[in-house]
């Protein structure tokens, strides 16, 4: 069938997927999402992702309708509804149909959309030879202003800084957080290579914290590294050996050159190469 939009108990079609205008997901960017790969057919760290979805909805006072089971079982009747075509789940939980004030008190019930669809984050060629990177002025969102933990509907921070490294004639921009340091990319978690560790900044630094940077962490012992959060200057990711980003839609990316300076030797490494591989292998085994 391919894509299909499961909204409020309902199985539609793309073409049938609506909603008011009055959501105020699109009058604010009130809501909370996930995006959850599948293999195999069946949704990847399902737990951890409607973990992290209820505490965001909780972070901003919005009560998800559906029970943690029942949500599992809606992610589960979309997959099976797109047979088996959708590797990709967009689960949205929007405030609700409100009017044109802000007082979220006046919105109705909050809608549950999940979308089983495609995705393709960056193009096939750039896992084989590492894509360019470089760092923006744009600064990570202040913690105490909307924290990144949250992984809300208002995703106009990242965005900008997307715009910048678009214009810059790079993929993806790294964007630093209120003290200078390295927060994390405008859609994926970062991580170096030196030596014999792999670093990655602390939840401290403004990050969203990735389900699939804690499956690297978990992995990164057979590939022969110890795995760590440390506070990371732009001066340590220059010198890094090795450099790669981590996320949902994007998996495992080696990164080969920041800020127009090469990373280790300019070309994917081993450790990330091995960590890749490993990574296959585990979604490989999804639902086994």
């Amino acid at each position: 069938m391919g894509t299909v939009v499961y909204i409020n108990g309902r199985i539609l079609s793309k073409e049938q997927a609506v909603i008011s205008v009055f959501d105020h997901a699109l009058l604010y960017g009130d809501g909370v999402f996930e995006g959850i790969r599948a293999y195999n057919g069946k949704a990847f760290r399902l737990e951890a992702h409607l973990e992290r979805l209820y505490e965001s909805a909780h972070a901003i006072a919005l009560e998800i309708p559906l029970s943690r089971q029942e949500m599992a079982d809606a992610v589960r009747q979309t997959l099976e509804a797109s047979g088996g075509e959708a590797s990709y789940i967009r689960l949205i939980v929007t405030r609700g149909v409100g009017d044109l004030g802000l007082d979220p008190q006046k919105c109705g019930r909050p809608q549950v959309i999940i979308i089983a669809d495609r995705i393709e984050l960056y193009p096939a060629e750039l896992y084989q030879r590492g894509l360019r990177t470089v760092t923006v002025a744009t600064m990570r969102n202040h913690p105490n202003a909307l924290n990144p933990r949250i992984k809300s509907l208002n995703y106009l921070n990242n965005i900008l800084a997307k715009i910048e490294a678009l214009r810059s004639g790079c993929t993806e921009a790294i964007m630093l957080n209120k003290d200078g340091f390295v927060a994390e990319c405008t859609g994926d978690n970062i991580f170096i290579v030196k030596g014999k560790a792999l670093l990655t900044p602390p939840e401290h630094a403004g990050i969203l914290v990735g389900v699939t940077r804690q499956v690297v962490m978990e992995l990164a012992g057979a590939a022969g590294v110890t795995p760590a959060e440390k506070d990371l200057s732009r001066f340590d990711l220059y010198v890094a050996d090795e450099c790669f980003l981590t996320g949902t839609a994007a998996e495992i990316v080696p990164v080969v050159s920041i800020d127009g300076r090469d990373i280790g030797k300019g070309r994917p490494g081993p450790v990330t190469l091995r960590l890749r591989e490993l990574f296959r292998e585990q979604t490989s085994r999804n639902g086994e």
